[in-house]
């Protein structure tokens, strides 16, 4: 018999029983409200030292069915037993397995006693050591020996050199934890002076900025910012402090077009990168991608992905020459359980929860809940908060209104409290200040209980994150942000009928990317993810997924494949009138880009994506967009400046423009605190929607997009425009939802202000500025922040700006700017200002939390400031 065969026949009979029954055991410690357990067991002890031995084999194998077996021995050795050798035994069988972490997390709670090495035997402590030896990476910027994992070790050795490499492990594989490391370590190498890290929202920019000060500490030697602005980069270049800059694909065009010709990145590290497959934002990643190697043909680029299908397609974009390499995994580093639960039949109380398995199903018990689940909402709060009780619990809802009601509805299972947390009061302080006095977050978060979605201001969604991290939160009821990068571990994850976007069922492989949330490395032996009511077709049209992972497309090849769709757009692209295009959001993104590689290069035969198609469709899309260029006078230079917005439309605007009857002066937006700034932005948008792109829609809604954009641009608080809406709403007789108000605000600054109105109103005003050249009037032209970076951070004036460069969030600092009179300091002076009134700031009625952030990121001791 091989060892491959021993090790089939081991999971399939030859320990299948005990194997089952610790499955069993160690899954139900897991779960809470249980009813007990009245199923016939064996007899038969459970035998360790066979079981041991035979996990012992198992974890030879490279298979994932195999690795997994052999973790489940281990964890329920050091879990269930009291016999000190057979806890140590499981340790031992974890370090077989390169699971160091889990280890250290066994000692930590104290499952294992300390000194493990002292009490193996010399042969076993001998290999352990060099099994210790063997997994060990030196991490050169601190000195330190890290233990690592097969797929880091083999991440951390390929990424030597100046490959291209793309790494691809499931959620839960501690990726992000060694990037973050392997990238202070090369630019405190002196491998890169500038280096960029790519984030697909801003939420995960903020959470990875805020770990790379941490990890950094005091350190002067590196600066991080996630701010597009000039200084560090240049700061950087002439010799000073290293920068690492924390983008996403817009800030990173942001950053480019700001430094023109000087544009130059020595590494550029992308995470999430099969979010290149995205619709609308997977070809600015794309193009983001290229500007920074045509920059650079030396560009030293590492791309990051979860459990992806084709990690390779990432690096067929490299530059000629360079060498590429692969790193993938599907190994486990924690056992993730997937248990679907069914409602008893005449008992609406009871839910039998039924463990999936490779192959097979496994009873795990029948749940108690209080109270009777009538609707589906309550099905979901009534379920996780029965099964989740002890804590680390997430809840997926398919939206941020639901996200609420659930929550609200776990709150109301909850025993009261006798004393509120501090931290837990702060953040519901930050809620009612930062955003309304009756905002539903503030009395949930008191009773444990919080609600996570996309629009939120960040320092809320971090403060959120950090408590639940901490425990203090017991339940988080979140929507799909949780798939989009967020590193969020929790215990449990309470599922059902998972959508993504607007009521699209969740595909199998983010269903898996959004369960690897359960069970995070280092936090947890094991996470469960329940999926309730796994026969109903409406919750769960294709069944409950099986494992998969992510094929990795890009948006452009995604687009063309559709057949002679986008030739067809292309053929129209040119008419004036927009409105009668068809399919314009689905083809107007990669339409813009292909034109502008036409442009770039005379044919696209000559780019990198030609390779991926077949000539003649190829030859259609040239011949189409010959047809365009022929048309279009501004410069290659100007469209590539504006990634996903097409030079036809820029084209038509600079027409209309010159054909303008009236005083250019007309054309330019007014200074926000002008009287007509308002006006001038509703004109600006029509404009936008007539001559480049149908970008403000309903276009009915544009004086109420311009409204927002005007106070955000002025640095009101998001509190304050939420004020002003109720207060229009209550003034105009119009009736109103306070929760729906408070997230239509939320989603009306992150969509208009803060996503389309940068991407369109920059573009007007660089086709505005190549207008007033050619006309003479380069004294209209205003060389300061351009709009698309005020926009983004929503800001005007140099003192906001200031203060956001110090480090703090936009709501810290402008909570900050309220106070603060004169709008032209610069750092220096806003440092001063605070110095100034240290011991004021909660006589000022500044939140606790905003205190704090100010404290940390200016380095300033707590107690003085407070």
């Amino acid at each position: 018999m091989s060892l491959a065969d021993l090790q089939s026949w081991l999971l399939q009979e030859g320990v299948r029983d005990d194997l089952d029954a610790i499955t069993r055991l160690t899954v139900r410690n897991e779960l809470d409200n249980l009813a007990p357990d009245t199923s016939v067991q064996s007899d038969e002890p459970i035998d360790w030292p066979r079981l041991l031995l035979a996990g012992s084999i198992l974890a030879r194998s490279d298979q994932r069915g195999d690795q997994e077996a052999a973790l489940r021995v281990a964890t329920a050795a050091i879990s269930l037993t009291d016999d000190q050798a057979l806890k140590d035994a499981g340790a031992v069988l974890m370090g077989k397995l390169s699971n160091f972490r889990a280890i250290t997390l066994a000692t930590d709670r104290k499952l294992v006693a300390a000194d493990l090495d002292g009490r193996l035997g010399i042969a076993l402590r001998l290999e352990a050591q060099r099994r210790e030896m063997d997994r060990s990476i030196l991490v050169q910027s601190s000195g330190a020996w890290l233990q690592v994992n097969d797929f880091q070790q083999r991440f951390w050795i390929n990424a030597a050199g100046d490959s291209w490499l793309s790494a691809s492990a499931p959620t839960a594989s501690g990726k992000t934890f060694l990037v973050l490391q392997w990238l202070i370590d090369q630019v405190v190498a002196g491998e890169a002076r500038v280096a960029v890290y790519l984030a697909p929202t801003r939420a995960l920019v903020s959470e990875i900025e805020t770990n790379l000060k941490s990890i950094l500490g005091s350190s002067e030697e590196i600066e991080v910012s996630s701010l597009p602005l000039p200084d560090k980069y240049k700061a950087a270049r002439a010799g000073s402090a290293r920068v690492i800059l924390v983008f996403t694909q817009e800030r990173l065009h942001l950053l480019a077009n700001v430094l023109g010709d000087m544009f130059l990145i020595d590494l550029l590290i992308v995470d999430e990168a099969h979010k290149i497959g995205d619709n609308q934002r997977g070809v600015i990643l794309q193009d983001a991608i290229e500007r920074a190697t045509r920059a650079n043909p030396k560009l030293k680029a590492v791309f990051i992905s979860p459990a992806t299908q084709n990690p390779e397609e990432l690096l067929t974009d490299a530059p000629l020459g360079v060498h590429t390499v692969a790193v993938d995994s599907d190994s486990s580093t924690v056992l993730q359980n997937l248990i679907v639960a069914t409602q008893v039949p005449r008992k609406s109380k009871l839910w039998e929860l039924t463990l999936r398995q490779q192959g097979s199903t496994l009873p795990v018990g029948i749940l108690q809940l209080a109270s009777t689940p009538e609707g589906v909402k309550k099905r979901l709060a009534f379920i996780a908060a029965a099964v989740g009780e002890r804590g680390g619990t997430l809840v997926y809802a398919n939206g941020a209104g639901e996200a609420e009601e659930v929550a609200d509805l776990i709150s109301q299972l909850l025993p009261k409290l006798p004393t509120i947390d501090p931290e837990l009061s702060e953040l519901a302080e930050l809620a009612r200040k930062g955003v309304h006095q009756d905002f539903r977050l503030a009395p949930l978060v008191e009773l444990g209980v919080a609600f996570h979605y996309g629009n939120m201001p960040s320092l809320l969604r971090l403060e959120i994150e950090r408590l639940f991290r901490s425990g203090k939160i017991r339940f988080l009821v979140c929507t799909s942000t949780l798939i989009e990068g967020v590193n969020l571990s929790c215990r449990t994850i309470v599922v059902r009928g998972p959508r993504k976007g607007r009521g699209h069922p969740m595909e199998p492989h983010d269903f898996w990317n959004l369960a690897g949330r359960a069970g995070r490395w280092g936090d947890e032996f094991q996470g469960n993810i329940i999926c309730i009511d796994p026969e109903d077709t409406q919750a769960w049209p294709a069944g409950v997924p099986g494992r998969a992972r992510y094929p990795i497309k890009r948006e452009s090849d995604a687009v063309l494949e559709l057949g002679d769709g986008m030739a067809g757009y292309l053929a129209n692209r040119g008419l004036s009138d927009l409105s009668s295009i068809e399919d314009k959001d689905k083809f107007e993104q990669v339409g813009a880009y292909l034109l502008t590689t036409f442009m770039r290069l005379g044919s696209i035969s000559a780019a990198s994506l030609a390779k991926r198609h077949d000539a003649e469709s190829i030859a259609k899309l040239d011949q189409a967009l010959g047809a365009l260029a022929e048309q279009i006078e501004i410069s290659v230079d100007l469209a590539a400046r504006h990634p996903g917005v097409s030079a036809v439309g820029l084209q038509h605007l600079l027409e209309a423009f010159r054909a303008y009857p009236g005083d250019v002066e007309n054309l330019l937006p007014a200074d926000v605190a002008s009287f007509d700034s308002y006006d001038r932005f509703v004109t600006i948008m029509e404009r936008v929607n007539d001559y480049l792109f149908l970008a403000f829609n309903p276009p009915a809604r544009i004086r109420l997009y311009a409204l927002i954009v005007v106070k955000w641009l002025k640095g009101y608080s998001l509190a304050r425009i939420i004020r002003d809406s109720i207060d229009w709403h209550q003034k105009n007789g119009k009736p109103f939802s306070l929760p729906g108000l408070i997230r239509g605000t939320m989603e009306l600054v992150e969509q208009i202000a803060r996503f389309r109105a940068p991407k369109y109103l920059s573009a007007y005003m660089d086709v505005l500025y190549l207008h007033l050249r050619e006309i003479g009037r380069e004294d209209l032209i205003d060389d300061g922040l351009d709009i698309g970076t005020q926009l983004e951070f929503g800001v005007s004036s140099t003192t906001l700006l200031s203060l956001m460069e110090l480090g703090l969030s936009r709501m810290s600092a402008v909570a900050l700017y309220e106070k603060i009179a004169r709008d032209d300091l610069n750092r220096d002076e806003c440092l001063a200002w605070i110095a100034g009134r240290m011991g004021q700031f909660r006589a000022m009625d500044i939140p606790a939390i905003i205190i704090r952030e100010v404290c940390e990121r200016l380095t300033l001791p707590g107690e003085s400031i407070i």
